[in-house]
């Protein structure tokens, strides 16, 4: 892993473990639980490496790594709402090849964004794309509240999907909820969280930022830019979704909610949707978790509704079943504008914890729950987001 930075020489990402996404706090977090957290060591790596802030002003930093070109190329597939029609199979991992070793190169960077705030990044490069590689996706990957760059990589393996299949990934960090410590950081989703939401962080104009920096860099694919999140982050993608559209083509995004009330994206926007029946965190339906939080949280099922009925979906969607997982209940509701889908499902027993991924650490179960292990929330959202692609 390099790093590089024009004041900066050396930076280690300082990443909660891998353990699952950690909660949101709330609008006026209780920084005080997070430290004894940290304290207790139920959230690992809460170290106090040096970095600089991320609301100090610096020069940009950005730095481009160009890597040995393969014969490599990226795997693609051309991209059917209330009570629902018959069920049939669905197969998740459909249009995603399975995680290969990540060999690729890790880039961590600073940046100074145009709203003068020092933000860090995390972009990860297959060993089969390089500076010059043509029409490349690009996932933007966003942690959950108190989490971080680092960490979300760790957690979701998006970089072995992304070597496996040919992508780029980028995962930014949000704002730190306490200054001096990295890798306690929210996103501004909307109504959450913390002080990201508090503050009313541009963090839409953060992500837009990232884009026209990679897209200088490398020949991104514009009608094949997604994002993928977990709860804060989550409801961040829902943000990016409504307003950033011009740019993000498709979402997905794991235990999260529609954090704004005024949505029109100018595009539509296809969105997997995918939340635990057993996530006291951030429950399906709504209300106030179980965390530390203390926010009310926003339905996850009334946001796939509202997307469905923004981009004129069939009203009824379909219902599909997983046979090899009874578990898992897929709704589609299809039909939409310009060939977009809304697709919403959910896993009986799921906690919030990252589906897929084992945790590393004993002490994030007692946050968010044992992972549930038979269903890869991150190889589902690359199948479903890979289906896609904006005319």
């Amino acid at each position: 892993m390099s790093v590089r930075d024009t004041t900066i020489p050396d930076f280690e990402t300082d990443a909660i473990s891998p353990t699952g996404q950690i909660f949101p706090i709330a609008r006026k977090p209780r920084l005080r639980v997070a430290l004894s957290l940290c304290l207790l060591g139920a959230i690992s790596s809460c170290s106090t490496s040096a970095g600089p802030s991320d609301d100090s002003s610096a020069a940009i930093g950005s730095t481009s790594t160009t890597l040995a070109p393969s014969d490599f190329s990226a795997t693609s597939s051309s991209s059917s709402t209330s009570s629902t029609v018959p069920s049939s199979e669905y197969d998740p991992y459909d249009n995603a090849l399975p995680p290969t070793a990540a060999v690729g190169t890790v880039t961590d960077e600073w940046v100074t964004t145009p709203d003068g705030r020092r933000r860090h990044f995390r972009l990860y490069v297959p060993t089969g794309v390089a500076v010059g590689s043509e029409n490349v996706p690009l996932l933007v990957a966003l942690h959950g509240g108190l989490g971080s760059s680092g960490q979300f990589a760790a957690n979701s393996g998006f970089d072995e999907l992304a070597e496996a299949n040919g992508f780029l990934v980028v995962y930014p960090d949000g704002i730190r909820a306490i200054p001096e410590r990295p890798g306690l950081q929210t996103w501004n989703g909307g109504y959450c969280c913390g002080p990201a939401a508090d503050r009313n962080v541009d963090d839409v104009a953060y992500v837009r930022f990232l884009l026209d920096l990679l897209t200088a860099r490398f020949d991104i694919d514009p009608s094949r830019v997604f994002a993928a999140g977990h709860s804060n982050g989550a409801i961040m993608a829902y943000r990016l979704a409504c307003e950033l559209s011009d740019r993000i083509v498709a979402i997905g995004v794991q235990a999260g909610s529609l954090g704004i009330d005024d949505c029109r994206p100018m595009e539509p926007v296809s969105v997997l949707h995918i939340h635990g029946l057993a996530d006291t965190n951030h429950p399906i339906d709504g209300g106030r978790g179980t965390g530390v939080s203390g926010v009310e949280f926003r339905s996850g099922r009334d946001a796939v509704r509202e997307m469905s009925m923004k981009f004129d979906c069939i009203a009824d969607p379909s219902d599909h079943t997983m046979t090899s997982n009874e578990d898992v209940e897929n709704l589609v509701w299809s039909g939409c504008e310009e060939g977009s889908r809304i697709e919403l499902v959910t896993v009986a027993g799921a906690s919030h914890a990252w589906m897929g991924h084992q945790a590393a650490m004993a002490g994030s179960a007692a946050l968010v729950g044992e992972p549930y292990m038979d269903f890869d929330a991150s190889r589902a959202i690359w199948s479903f987001l890979n289906q896609f692609s904006r005319r």
